[in-house]
């Protein structure tokens, strides 16, 4: 896969281009779609307590699914396995807008579809993960994952006006162009020359042995089991963080809109954060890194219970945003470089499953 030179510019690694392309444009797509289920099944069924089980269920698919979606794509191709994974969520995806054409799209075949999408997605993200290091090279590394986060960051920013405008066309229109933003992937990926893990490194241990085998390896690696516990603690934190902050926007008599903005000022300053990431890697250690970023956040949070007024607490929550990008671009680099490539998927869905189950938790405490 790598026959690039090591200081080639990520711009001439096509094989890195494709790959991101296409996971910007589902990223995309799954934004409009995210945007879209709650208001589809409320127009539905009415109910917030059926629209709340719709969002939750993709949630639900990662967290069970994580640990054998880690060792799967430690043991299957994973460039296969991605293909099969966005066609399938291509095919799944595209009938909701057909069953909603012909009137006969129900609650029950949303919660169904949302599952396994959600099962389909996680697969693919951990094997998207581990797949990295072995498209781009070691000293590509760092800079491939500041612009990857820098352009979600730029979806996150500017695609819910997008998802408000295709809504507003028609409800069922997000929904459609999920679908075509998972047929863009495997395109994309079709493209790609070459395998996306060492063939020499590949795990042959079965199924449970295998999953088990990732966390033995993770608990006897105890920096990366420190980090991905601090990163899970912070996980929590943030999972509760963005109702906090909307009960404290509230108090000071914030509009809807002057909540949205307090959000978009988070986002615009994670998009600064990543940009500056690489930057800031060059000439800081990756300890003094680790330290001084969860320093930061840890006293810039209680900021807000003392912010007074709207436009304060957009610059924390500016501020705050600008500080993770660069902590979490160089924890993945370390992650990444340290684990082998046998063992990149298990270590890559172990870190998923702890931070997304964390910030589950750190919702509903929030609540």
């Amino acid at each position: 896969m790598k026959s690039h030179k090591p200081n080639q510019s990520l711009w001439l690694n096509h094989s890195y281009l494709l790959l991101e392309g296409g996971q910007i444009v589902s990223y995309l797509g799954n934004q409009q779609q995210s945007f879209a289920l709650p208001l589809l099944v409320l127009a539905l069924t009415g109910s917030i307590v059926q629209a709340g089980i719709a969002i939750s269920l993709s949630t639900i698919a990662v967290i069970v699914i994580s640990p054998l979606a880690g060792a799967l794509v430690d043991i299957w191709n994973r460039k296969t396995t991605m293909l099969i994974c966005d066609a399938g969520r291509t095919l799944l995806t595209i009938t909701i807008p057909l069953a909603f054409w012909f009137h006969t799209l129900n609650i029950l075949q949303l919660y169904i579809i949302v599952t396994l999408t959600g099962i389909l997605g996680t697969i693919f993200e951990v094997a998207n993960t581990a797949a990295l290091p072995n498209v781009v090279t070691r000293e590509q590394l760092p800079a491939a994952l500041s612009q990857s986060q820098a352009a979600y960051s730029c979806v996150r920013t500017f695609g819910s006006l997008l998802a408000g405008v295709l809504y507003s066309i028609g409800a069922i229109i997000p929904f459609l162009a999920n679908a075509i933003s998972f047929g863009l992937s495997v395109f994309s990926l079709g493209l790609i020359r070459g395998n996306f893990q060492s063939q020499k490194e590949v795990s042959h241990l079965p199924l449970h042995k295998s999953i088990l085998e990732g966390f033995s390896w993770l608990w006897k690696q105890p920096l990366l089991l420190f980090l991905t516990l601090i990163n899970g603690a912070d996980n929590l934190r943030y999972g509760a963080g963005g109702l906090v902050i909307l009960v404290l926007a509230q108090d000071l008599h914030t509009s809807p809109s002057g909540i949205g903005a307090i959000f978009t000022a988070a986002a615009i300053g994670a998009l600064l954060g990543n940009l500056a990431s690489n930057w800031v890697r060059k000439y800081v250690s990756f300890g003094k890194i680790a330290i001084s970023m969860l320093w930061l956040e840890a006293l810039m949070f209680p900021l807000y219970a003392i912010a007074p007024s709207t436009l304060a607490m957009g610059l924390i929550a500016a501020a705050e945003e600008l500080i993770s990008p660069i902590y979490t671009v160089s924890i993945n680099s370390y992650r990444l470089i340290a684990t082998p490539d046998s063992m990149r998927g298990r270590m890559s869905s172990t870190v998923q499953l702890i931070m997304r189950g964390a910030q589950s938790i750190g919702v509903i405490i929030g609540e």
